[in-house]
């Protein structure tokens, strides 16, 4: 999963994500996961609300989890996210969840979401984000000018 086409996120589980025995509720890295998203897209020079102003929402279609070892409340995690494929009207990350300090694997999952527009009915994706996301599928890599692997600094 250590593709070309993965961005990085640092985050730090927040009390909140936690049930009684100090591990990361399960519903928390799904969260993780749109996070993960949300600045692959933004490092492809999109976010979410220009998207929803062009007619484009992207609700999840498919979703899954596979919980390896537990997140504790506090622990630094790093959130890899990996484009998968990008069709006409959908797009698939993979995601993984590691320990920042000892870099053990906690977690892994795959969402595809779904172009939808304000109507709920299906639509294509905006033709420059899909152009930009099919360029990095197929080059396996970002576009000219930045890094291979991006950082961004989650909340803390």
């Amino acid at each position: 999963m250590h593709a070309a086409h993965t961005s990085e996120v640092e985050c730090r589980v927040r009390y909140a994500e936690t049930d009684q025995m100090g591990r990361a509720y399960y519903g928390a890295y799904f969260a993780w996961f749109e996070v993960g998203r949300v600045e692959f897209l933004r490092g492809l020079g999109a976010t979410y609300a220009e998207l929803e102003r062009e007619g484009c929402l992207l609700p999840v279609v498919e979703a899954n989890a596979r919980y390896i070892a537990p997140a504790r409340y506090d622990e630094e995690l790093l959130l890899r996210t990996t484009l998968v494929s990008v069709g006409p009207s959908r797009v698939e990350f993979s995601s993984e969840v590691t320990s920042k300090v000892d870099a053990r694997k906690i977690a892994e999952g795959r969402v595809v979401l779904a172009c939808m527009g304000p109507n709920g009915r299906p639509r294509r994706l905006p033709a420059e984000l899909r152009a930009k996301a099919q360029k990095v599928a197929s080059a396996g890599g970002r576009p000219r000018g930045r890094a291979d692997v991006w950082r961004k600094e989650g909340s803390r």
